[in-house]
């Protein structure tokens, strides 16, 4: 029994590691884009070496047929100045020459008088021009060389043939056929361990790329491509992946902060419906007494309400979903129309208002979430301000161009917020212990920051000296003049 279970967890051959390398180097993109420059580089090699070997023997073969009426010309011109008898001298001389040229001198009727050949083939000297031929040379009966030879018809009918041995050329042929050969032998083992080292460092890549993919499949969200940084094509992929990843974690962040949210500052009025409820169930005595509880229950619903439909709309802007409704627009008329819409509360509040707004600031963007940024900036320099004790000094709004960036600026004189948990108040739900007497859920500042970002800007929140000054900065539009 033991023994079969040993058998049973024993890895099979195709699960050892290594096992499958070579079938997925083949599969792979890169080997087989490897193999196809292989074929064109042999091919390439193939034709220039081709070329080279053709042109090569073109110009033996030109150099022969130039030499060969050279040769021609001279003979003949020995013939006309001093005769047959010359002309043999001449012939039966160079025929005992050490070297590749050949003589041949016969009759009209083919009777050899001088030269070095010993047998042509049948017709050769009875047409006048070149041609290519086998031979055998004198004292020899098996023609087995080959040569390039001039047939020349003399006066008085002599048969006069010239020609160069292609010994030479052929040895040429033989040699540049070997080294093509071997070049081509070459090119195929340096190109398959080319194309498999290659192969081989892609595949190393992706797998460590799966690899990583695979545990954050598992649930490992903090998991991250490596980047080699030489700045390739796999680094590249390597961070845009690594940003998706970041994007993905910062919004499963948001949901986890957002359950819990709900579950720990929501319990609070939802438990203050119930209470509300109970107590008007148990103590109410009268239809004006259950009509005023009811009237508590139904506002606290809408403060409920409220609250989800705030989650949701941050929701809805960290997912992007507002991108969609983008247009261009006029910040400048935004912030003065919403100046224009929340002074009577400012003035009804003591604070007043000033503002400082340019002529046009031209935007890229969702007017609508805009506009509710700033409405949340305002209602809360109001809300805040008016709460100072000492209520030093009006609400002011700007408007203006900085480098290329709309920024617009709401400072109150309120208590403002410590330098320390500016950036926490930009979460959901955070009220620190000096708003808590005020109404509100602590969802303003947060929408704010996520409307700046949609719209590649941001919300920043700086001393007034005393009071706040929140700054929310979104770019002009693309074209506009600075």
């Amino acid at each position: 029994m033991a023994s079969d279970e040993v058998r049973a967890e024993a890895p099979s051959a195709s699960s050892r590691p290594g096992s499958s390398l070579l079938p997925k180097l083949f599969r792979t993109t890169a080997f087989r884009l490897s193999l196809i420059y292989l074929g064109v580089f042999a091919v390439t090699v193939f034709l220039i070496l081709g070329y080279v070997a053709w042109n090569a023997t073109r110009i033996f073969n030109e150099q022969i047929i130039e030499t060969i009426e050279a040769e021609i010309g001279g003979l003949a011109e020995q013939y006309k100045t001093a005769g047959i008898r010359r002309l043999v001298a001449i012939v039966d001389r160079r025929s005992r020459q050490p070297g590749a040229s050949l003589y041949l001198l016969t009759t009209f009727q083919g009777e050899r008088i001088a030269g070095n050949v010993g047998s042509l083939p049948p017709g050769t000297l009875e047409k006048e021009g070149q041609s290519e031929i086998d031979y055998a040379r004198q004292d020899e009966e098996v023609r087995d060389h080959r040569a390039i030879v001039r047939v020349f018809i003399l006066q008085s009918g002599f048969r006069l043939l010239v020609g160069r041995d292609i010994e030479d050329r052929n040895r040429i042929r033989a040699v540049m056929g070997r080294a093509l050969g071997v070049s081509l032998l070459l090119v195929a083992i340096l190109g398959c361990l080319g194309a498999w080292f290659v192969a081989r460092r892609v595949l190393r890549r992706i797998d460590g790329m799966t690899g990583t993919t695979a545990t954050i499949m598992a649930g490992n969200l903090e998991g991250r491509l490596k980047v080699d940084g030489t700045g390739d094509e796999f680094d590249r992929l390597a961070l845009s992946l690594n940003a998706m990843l970041d994007r993905i974690g910062e919004l499963m962040t948001g949901i986890a902060e957002v359950s819990n949210n709900i579950a720990h500052d929501l319990k609070t009025p939802l438990t203050r419906l119930r209470n509300r409820a109970d107590e008007a169930l148990r103590t109410a005595e009268g239809t004006d007494a259950l009509r005023e509880a009811l009237d508590g229950v139904i506002e606290e619903g809408d403060n409920l309400i409220r609250i989800f439909n705030a989650l949701l709309m941050i929701a809805g802007v960290e997912a992007g979903h507002g991108a969609a409704a983008m247009a261009d627009f006029d910040a400048a008329e935004i912030t003065r129309d919403l100046a224009e819409l929340y002074e009577p509360s400012a003035e009804e509040a003591g604070l007043g208002m000033t503002c400082d707004i340019a002529e046009s600031l031209p935007a890229h963007g969702n007017r609508e979430l805009v506009g509710q940024a700033l409405a949340n900036l305002l209602d809360n320099a109001i809300k805040y301000g008016s709460a100072s004790e000492a209520q030093g000094g009006p609400v002011t709004v700007t408007a203006e161009r900085d480098e290329g960036m709309i920024r617009i600026t709401v400072a109150d004189r309120g208590p403002g917020i410590p330098e320390a948990d500016r950036e926490r108040v930009l979460g959901r739900f955070v009220r620190l212990e000096a708003s808590r007497s005020q109404p509100g859920f602590g969802l303003g500042l947060s929408l704010a920051a996520a409307v700046a970002r949609l719209h590649g800007g941001s919300l920043t929140l700086g001393d007034n000296g005393p009071g706040l000054r929140a700054t929310l900065s979104i770019p002009l539009r693309a074209g506009a003049a600075s």
